[in-house]
């Protein structure tokens, strides 16, 4: 099963800036390109940071009230997050401004992945690299959510072909699959639970599916039989089977 690659929905006109590019400069690509944020590079286009609107508003936040009595000196303000806060209240440039490490990921990473990656870090956009780590693309939340337009009769044809015919050598029509937007069900009796399993767990993988309802049955339940001779399942379903 082949998943839509990073690549075929990135942006590849970057917004982008170096480590000396001033404050506001960063302020007015922000604007200018009605963007959150932007990558920061170096002289071989390699991404070592990202700078937000959040980077950008740090400095506004920690500027002092003149007619705010100075604050007490408090160990919070030795914390390492606070003294990242107080680095950027100050800062003059991207390089100063910048988060780092940045969460990037592969032109060639699924779009599954990067959906993950996003989740996992809270981030918005992920720079895109190549295979040497060079910046060629941005992706943001809105770019993976493309995914979910597919058309339902171009998942349904994904799940006969990849799931049914490929994966379980089985006929199109001893599954029945119809697909109402982005919902798959599957109705029908198959021979093993093992298969049901697969069948459902490899239709939730597919690109744009946004749920499954499963409606099959089986005449035999594996789930607690030594696999024999000869009945195993073949081809791409057996890595499937050994990972449930």
């Amino acid at each position: 099963m082949k998943h839509n690659k990073v690549g075929s929905v990135m942006t590849t006109d970057v917004v982008r800036a170096e480590y000396g590019t001033t404050f506001k400069k960063v302020a007015r690509l922000l604007a200018e390109h009605d963007i959150s944020g932007l990558p920061v590079v170096d002289e071989d286009e390699h991404v070592i940071g990202v700078v937000s609107e959040t980077d950008l508003m740090m400095r506004q936040a920690q500027t002092p009230d003149p007619f705010e009595p100075p604050a007490r000196v408090r160990f919070a303000a030795l914390r390492p997050g606070a003294r990242r806060r107080a680095a950027k209240s100050s800062a003059r440039t991207a390089g100063r401004l910048m988060t780092e490490p940045a969460v990037t990921v592969h032109a060639d990473d699924t779009i599954v992945a990067a959906a993950r990656t996003m989740a996992q870090r809270h981030v918005e956009r992920l720079p895109v690299l190549d295979e040497e780590d060079r910046l060629v693309g941005i992706v943001t939340r809105r770019d993976l959510l493309r995914v979910f337009l597919r058309p339902d009769a171009e998942i349904r044809q994904e799940v006969l072909r990849e799931v049914l015919e490929r994966a379980l050598w089985l006929p199109p029509a001893s599954v029945d699959v119809s697909v109402t937007e982005g919902v798959v069900t599957l109705s029908g009796d198959m021979e093993r639970k093992s298969e049901t399993e697969i069948a459902v767990s490899m239709t939730r993988q597919i690109d744009g599916v946004v749920a499954v309802v499963d409606k099959l049955t089986h005449r035999l339940d594996d789930s607690r039989l030594p696999a024999a001779d000869g009945q195993s399942l073949h081809g791409v379903a057996d890595d499937w089977l050994r990972r449930l």
